[in-house]
């Protein structure tokens, strides 16, 4: 909320932002990530994470272009000698997300919009691209108290009223954020998109109902 002006946006500015940026996902929600994630700005900056995988003994890595979806932006790199070679000679492919290559884990989508819940895993034994636009497969997923925690802790610090969680899960003890959305596909859950869009509205009305019993000035509710 404004301070002088009062108002309030439904989703908030915060996370609106992240909703369209990788890299500021990484800015913001690094905490929940794969150790070793972070943002290129520059050429000097991939020279420094070079140099710190190389002492980490990470070799296959990989970079996330921003504002990119349905993994299109996503590319898989052998080592960070070769990622350099061909991305210090192109200004235009800054700032990206780099981040070591996992290579066991369970893809999986969670779904949260106020009490509900529904989590999927996502499956590409021929595309390290799990998702379902690269042709994956899926099945639903059990997802634990601890991870649904991890999700709504994940959704605290963005700010986000609901949201479409992705995650790298190790095993049970250990899961890193992928990305998180405001919004994206349901092609492997049980509800249907008009009924999701239904509980989003109703959460979004239910939040603008909660603030305007507050005693603040008048505010402006953005369903964003």
């Amino acid at each position: 909320m404004h301070p002088l002006r009062g108002v309030r946006c439904i989703p908030s500015p915060l996370a609106q932002i992240l909703n369209t940026s990788k890299t500021a996902q990484a800015q913001i929600l690094s905490d929940w990530m794969l150790p070793g994630t972070c943002v290129i700005y520059r050429r000097a900056d991939l020279l420094k994470a070079a140099d710190r995988y190389h002492k980490d003994g990470v070799e296959a890595v990989v970079t996330k272009q921003d504002r990119m979806h349905c993994g299109h932006g996503i590319r898989r790199w052998e080592s960070m000698e070769n990622l350099y070679n061909v991305v210090s000679m192109l200004p235009s492919a800054y700032p990206f997300v780099l981040q070591p290559f996992l290579t066991r884990f369970t893809d999986v989508r969670v779904i949260l919009v106020g009490d509900f819940v529904e989590a999927y895993s996502r499956t590409n034994p021929h595309n390290f691209r799990q998702n379902l636009a690269a042709g994956g497969t899926h099945r639903p997923f059990s997802l634990s108290k601890e991870m649904e925690a991890f999700c709504r802790a994940v959704m605290e610090r963005g700010r986000f009223p609901y949201a479409h969680v992705d995650l790298q899960v190790v095993d049970e003890t250990t899961v890193y954020l992928s990305e998180i959305a405001l919004n994206g596909g349901i092609a492997g859950a049980d509800i249907d998109r008009k009924r999701l869009d239904q509980k989003k509205q109703a959460l979004v009305e239910a939040v603008a109902r909660a603030s305007s019993l507050e005693g603040s000035p008048e505010r402006i509710d953005c369903d964003g």
